[in-house]
């Protein structure tokens, strides 16, 4: 497993991480759960990622429990703040940020978090309020360094220029061959100011796998099947996309790869990311997304793709 450095920070991550968003929320069962993890350590993954609205809190906890007895120094944990916790507990006040850091470090059970993220921007608090009290966290020892997920670029350069705050190191946007908006304005952004890009669905939910084909019901134990993982996958499964990405397999198989080891080596082919999140609810997917790691695409390769996937790429 190879690993990549994350921004201006310290950190090391491994080009795969493993994360928790429709999985360990309640769609995975805790042995499932522990499984996973276990094979994603045993591939060399060192990096998780969550969220404290992942589950309203579950998916924390069940983290909490399951990296219980690991060397707190073996892996990178990152989680998200902002999504509604409550009825009254959402955003990014300094209210918010405190209370919800506090709170998320009680259930993954440790005393830091190694990346603290803006789940996405808000509107209703100033940004400078915002930023300052991130940098509290951080100074406080809560959090080694901060991200934001989802921020337009705009906002972005208005929190670079704040004095005396903490810098960013990543940015977590939806990212894929299927998705490809930032490329436009994020990601050169990022590539001047040293933030990393950790991407989310860089499966595109698992379409990229190929296992939805056209005109036909998804298998049963997939994330379409599933009323608890299902998320907004509705949107990748029409037929026009579905179609497109069934024009992948040959090139993969020209490749010699697999579908998935394309798609996440596809992700990887832009410097600037330094790991992509994956989530497994099988020990043998997750082996099977580490192995994407270090493939490297030839240009004849990318060009065939983007010609199969021409019409359906959202930039």
């Amino acid at each position: 497993m190879n690993r990549r450095k994350l921004g201006s920070s310290d950190l090391q991550v491994s080009e795969i991480s493993l994360g928790s968003w429709l999985t360990y929320s309640g769609g995975v069962e805790r042995e499932q759960a522990k499984a996973c993890a276990q094979a994603a350590f045993d591939a060399g993954i060192n990096f998780i990622d969550t969220a404290n609205v992942y589950g309203r809190g579950a998916a924390e906890t069940l983290l909490g429990e399951v990296l219980a007895d690991r060397d707190r120094s073996s892996y990178v944990l990152a989680t998200k703040v902002f999504f509604p916790m409550s009825d009254s507990d959402r955003g990014l006040s300094a209210a918010q940020i405190h209370k919800q850091i506090d709170a998320s470090l009680a259930r993954l059970r440790t005393d830091y978090v190694d990346l603290y993220q803006c789940h996405r921007y808000d509107q209703h608090t100033p940004l400078e309020e915002t930023m300052g009290a991130l940098s509290e966290v951080v100074r406080a020892g809560k959090a080694r360094y901060i991200g934001f997920s989802e921020w337009p670029a705009e906002k972005i350069d208005e929190s670079l220029v704040l004095p005396g705050v903490e810098r960013w190191v990543s940015s977590q946007p939806q990212y894929s061959m299927l998705w490809r908006t930032p490329e436009a304005e994020v990601i050169p952004l990022c590539e001047r100011e040293d933030i990393s890009q950790i991407v989310w669905s860089p499966l595109g939910q698992g379409v990229l796998t190929g296992k939805y084909r056209p005109g036909e019901p998804p298998p049963p134990d997939s994330r379409a099947a599933s009323e608890s993982m299902g998320g907004f996958i509705d949107q990748l499964v029409q037929p026009s996309v579905l179609e497109a990405v069934q024009r992948l397999q040959p090139i993969a198989e020209g490749a010699g790869l697999t579908m998935v080891q394309l798609a996440l080596a596809w992700v990887l082919r832009q410097q600037n990311v330094a790991s992509a999140i994956v989530g497994a609810s099988r020990p043998e997917q997750v082996h099977a997304n580490a192995s994407a790691s270090g493939v490297t695409l030839s240009a004849d390769t990318l060009a065939a793709i983007d010609e199969a996937l021409a019409g359906v790429i959202v930039r």
